[in-house]
C-alpha cells in the first residue's frame, strides 16, 4: 500500500497545477467581464475581503487556530505582495485585453527564477534551460516589444507579476524559518491584503458597482473557487516543489486565459501572440516530461 501511495502522492502537485490552470486561466475572462460592472479596485477589494472571510469560516469549522501564523510585520508584507497587488493586475485587465494581460502577468515565473537562484539557491539545471529559453521566446512574441500599444496596461501587468514572484519566493523563506499552517496563512494574508484594496477603492472608484447576476456570479467564482480553493492549492504547490519549477509550470494558466478569451470574448490573438503561446506550450511539455520522470524515479 505504501509503495503504491508514494507514486500517487508524487503526482498530486501536478494535478493541483492542472486544476489551477483551468480555474485561474478562465478567471481572466470572468474578471474582464466583471470590471464592466465594477471599478477594478472595488472588484478586487470585494473578491479578496469576502474570500478572506470565507477562509476564516473554514478555519472556524476546523476548530482554529485563529492566531496570526507569523509576526504581524512579516504577514503584512507577504499579504501586500500576494494579495494587494491583485488590484494592479485587475486594473491592467480593465485597460487591456484578457488574454494579453494574463500572459504579461505570468512573466512571474521568470522573476521567480531570477530571485530564487540567489535567495534560495535553486539553480536552473539541464533540460530546464531548454524550457526557460522556449518560454522566454514565447513571452517575447506575446509582449511584441516592437510595438507600443497598451503600454500602461502592459507595465501594470508586469508589476503585478513581479510582486507575485517576490511573494512566492518569500513564502519559501517563511516555510524554512516558521512552522505555518497553510489554511491559516491563506486566510490571514487574504484578509489583511484586502485592506489596502478597500482604501484604494474608496479613493479611486468613480461609480457604484452595477449589481446584477453577472457581477454576483463573478464575485462568487472569485471568492470560493479562484481565491479560497485555488489560493490554498497554490500554497500547497509552492510547498511541494521548488519555486522555479512551480513558477515555470504555471505558465499553462495564461495559455488557458488566451484560449478562453478568444472563445468567449472574441479576443483573437495576433500572429505573434499565437507563436508565443505555441512556444510556451512547448516549454510546458519539456517541464512536464522532466517532472514526471523525476517523480517516477524518486517518488514525492
Amino acid at each position: 500500500m505504501k509503495a503504491a501511495a508514494r507514486p500517487r502522492a508524487a503526482y498530486l502537485p501536478a494535478v493541483a497545477l492542472a486544476f489551477l490552470a483551468l480555474v485561474w486561466g478562465y478567471n481572466w475572462v470572468v474578471m474582464k467581464v466583471a470590471v464592466q460592472y465594477a471599478d477594478p479596485f472595488v472588484f478586487s477589494a470585494l473578491r479578496n475581503f469576502l474570500g478572506g472571510l470565507a477562509l476564516f469560516a473554514i478555519v472556524a469549522l476546523r476548530g482554529g487556530p485563529f492566531r496570526p501564523p507569523l509576526p504581524l510585520w512579516l504577514l503584512t508584507v507577504f499579504a501586500i505582495l500576494q494579495t494587494s497587488m491583485s488590484g494592479v493586475t485587475i486594473w491592467a485587465l480593465q485597460l487591456g485585453s484578457a488574454g494579453k494581460t494574463s500572459i504579461l502577468t505570468y512573466t512571474m515565473p521568470f522573476w521567480i527564477l531570477f530571485i530564487a537562484w540567489p535567495v534560495l539557491g535553486e539553480r536552473i539545471r539541464g533540460v530546464q534551460w531548454a524550457a526557460v529559453i522556449l518560454a522566454l521566446g514565447g513571452l517575447v512574441f506575446v509582449l511584441e516589444p516592437w510595438g507600443l500599444r497598451g503600454l500602461a496596461a502592459g507595465l501594470l501587468a508586469l508589476w503585478g507579476g513581479i510582486c507575485w514572484a517576490i511573494a512566492s519566493v518569500l513564502l519559501k523563506v517563511i516555510r524554512r524559518r516558521y512552522q505555518v499552517e497553510i489554511l491559516s496563512l491563506t486566510a490571514w494574508h487574504t484578509l489583511i491584503g484586502s485592506i489596502p484594496l478597500v482604501v484604494a477603492a474608496f479613493f479611486t472608484a468613480d461609480r457604484w458597482p452595477v449589481w446584477n447576476g453577472t457581477l454576483v456570479a463573478a464575485i462568487v467564482y472569485n471568492v470560493i473557487v479562484a481565491s479560497a480553493v485555488a489560493g490554498l492549492l497554490w500554497l500547497y504547490v509552492l510547498s511541494s516543489m521548488p519555486a522555479g519549477v512551480a513558477g515555470i509550470s504555471s505558465l499553462a494558466i495564461p495559455v488557458v486565459g488566451v484560449l478562453s478569451a478568444w472563445i468567449q470574448l472574441g479576443e483573437r490573438p495576433s500572429t505573434a501572440e499565437a507563436v508565443g503561446t505555441g512556444l510556451i506550450v512547448a516549454a510546458l511539455a519539456v517541464m512536464t516530461a522532466r517532472g514526471l520522470r523525476a517523480a517516477r524515479q524518486t517518488g514525492p
